[in-house]
């Protein structure tokens, strides 16, 4: 498919927060992220979790309503990278992405939307949700049909958050809580207020992009790999064009040239899917 979303490439204004260029590389507040986070290792989430059983699928956790933090960076000082994919209009990229994540072990953290779920097919289903039990893979929050939420009514923000946790729990048995990436990268202080009330209290934005929220060469995106899989790195990615299907291959050496290690959302900052 070629339709879809295409990602702001400037800031608002209101207030606003957002993207601030053609990569989408969002402001990086020191204040409000995680910079002094303790680097979580997956050993050390799994015994924290009571050892090193599967997340137990289909027990959904009550949300768990606080002030939200923007979380930008990985923790300094480790060698982790997020690798952090949103929206899925492109059904092989889906198929293929998770191919990927199956074939190479590398952990990665899906931020769907639900307006395209049909392209999450019960196949793909039932490959993602065994890799979601055991920690390798991890659903985050991106609303259901990508809208600007700075735009929305205050519930119709709270709509388009709950109907994606209810197709994400229905798909794939796991709660997205408390992780939330907006659209565009655009929020708030309605937004974060809001989100924060429904669970979402990990507003997630990025300091890295593979530049694929638009179809890019694969010189471009291969550039934009050498530059950004660096430590502490949460590198963004889309479900949407085909270009980094055939360079999966080349961006999984960079990482190990690199001696990066590819974690989830939960493995970097000690969340869980258990807690929500």
């Amino acid at each position: 498919m070629t339709a879809g979303v295409v990602l702001a490439l400037a800031g608002c204004s209101n207030g606003t927060r957002s993207v601030v260029n053609g990569l989408g590389l969002a402001n990086s507040d020191p204040a409000s992220d995680y910079p002094h986070a303790p680097v979580a290792d997956a050993a050390r989430v799994a015994e924290d979790l009571g050892g090193a059983a599967p997340v137990l699928l289909d027990q959904i956790p009550p949300a768990h309503p606080g002030t939200p933090l923007i979380v930008s960076r990985g923790p300094r000082g480790t060698n982790q990278i997020a690798l952090t994919i949103d929206d899925g209009y492109c059904g092989p990229c889906i198929e293929k992405y998770v191919a990927f994540a199956q074939s190479s072990g590398i952990h990665i953290t899906f931020n769907p939307n639900g307006a395209f779920g049909a392209l999450w097919t019960p196949q793909l289903v039932d490959v993602v949700r065994p890799m979601i039990a055991n920690q390798q893979v991890q659903i985050g929050n991106h609303t259901f049909s990508h809208p600007n939420l700075t735009t929305l009514s205050t519930g119709a923000i709270s709509s388009e958050l709950e109907r994606n946790e209810n197709w994400i729990q229905q798909t794939f048995g796991i709660t997205s809580r408390p992780w939330f990436r907006p659209p565009y990268g655009d929020y708030d202080n309605r937004v974060e207020q809001t989100a924060g009330e429904l669970g979402y209290t990990n507003v997630l934005m990025w300091n890295g992009s593979f530049g694929d929220s638009t179809a890019i060469s694969p010189q471009q995106l291969l550039g934009l790999a050498e530059k950004y899989l660096t430590p502490g790195t949460i590198m963004l990615g889309h479900l949407n064009h085909p270009t980094i299907l055939s360079l999966f291959g080349r961006i999984e050496q960079i990482i190990a040239e690199r001696k990066l290690a590819p974690v989830t959302l939960d493995e970097m900052f000690g969340t869980s899917r258990m807690v929500g």
